[in-house]
């Protein structure tokens, strides 16, 4: 049973109450919430994950409003992991965001089973596409266009490399979209599902992409083929260049999460890595010539 076959006052009185549970990639997520702007989010854009009854949850989370004169006087939002609190409140209005980052957080501390690298993935003929980016470099909003456009989405935010054989595995969720991407995918396809904005929040404003039903249902894990090292650049033209295996080790460090806690396996896992792919740098500014450009390489590789 999915999450949209429940009636929307099932889901809600189920959600405020014991909760509803879901599976995300390898993970099983419970979340708890009489706060409609989350039980209306989780609603729209995880409608097609499976619901589980099973007892063995990953990650229990509970939003709440504070007991106290926050219920009333600039509301805010409580986030809870497993029965405490990892961090401070946030504005009421930022509720459905929380959740996102607060799974984001939960996922990197705990899943140290895999090299955890902050990077897009997407994937087409069975090949993988990885794109390890830091904030502001465009990373999210190509990654929401190549979704709307024929590549299937393994994860925006998070890349999961099994330690075992280096094959990815899928973790897809909604994308994270902020301040001027949201309207530029709003009017890149018509098929995007985009979730209510969170406003001015530290990252400006948010809002989330849909994951689409095949992205949830596949779980196949493709073997990585391109490493790529994306940057949104005003008025460039869309260029893929070879980039040196050796700096493209060092950019994938840098966006890697777990590098440290990991230590010689981090070591092997990025070196079998960036020797198993073709690695380049790419700069672009029009999306559509971007997905013509990676159509392309895709096709011919």
């Amino acid at each position: 049973m999915i999450i949209s076959s429940l009636p929307f006052k099932q889901f809600k009185d189920r959600v405020s109450s014991s909760g509803i549970s879901f599976r995300v990639g390898p993970f099983s997520v419970n979340v708890r919430s009489s706060i409609d702007t989350v039980i209306s989010g989780i609603y729209l854009l995880y409608s097609n994950y499976h619901i589980l009854d099973d007892d063995f949850i990953d990650f229990w989370i509970h939003l709440q409003q504070p007991k106290n004169l926050r219920r009333w006087y600039r509301p805010q939002v409580v986030f809870n992991l497993d029965g405490f609190q990892p961090f401070k409140p946030l504005p009421l209005s930022q509720a459905f965001a929380f959740f996102e980052w607060g799974l984001n957080w939960a996922v990197a501390k705990h899943a140290n089973r895999y090299l955890l690298l902050h990077s897009a993935v997407l994937e087409k003929n069975n090949r993988a596409l990885i794109l390890p980016a830091p904030p502001g470099s465009g990373k999210s909003t190509l990654c929401a266009a190549l979704s709307l456009s024929g590549w299937r989405l393994l994860t925006d935010e998070m890349a999961l490399t099994q330690l075992s054989d280096g094959m990815i595995r899928p973790l897809a969720r909604p994308v994270s979209l902020k301040n001027e991407s949201i309207n530029i995918i709003r009017a890149f396809s018509k098929e995007a599902v985009i979730g209510n904005i969170a406003k001015d929040t530290t990252k400006g404003d948010v809002a989330h992409l849909k994951a689409d039903k095949q992205a949830v249902s596949d779980q196949s894990c493709p073997a990585p083929q391109w490493l790529v090292s994306p940057v949104y650049t005003p008025e460039a033209k869309a260029v893929l260049e070879p980039m040196d295996k050796a700096e493209m080790f060092m950019h994938t460090v840098n966006n890697c999460f777990n590098y440290n806690v990991l230590g010689p396996d981090a070591f092997h896992a990025t070196t079998r890595l960036v020797e198993q792919c073709d690695c380049y740098h790419f700069s672009y500014s029009q999306l559509d010539d971007a997905i013509g450009l990676f159509d392309k390489l895709a096709f011919e590789s």
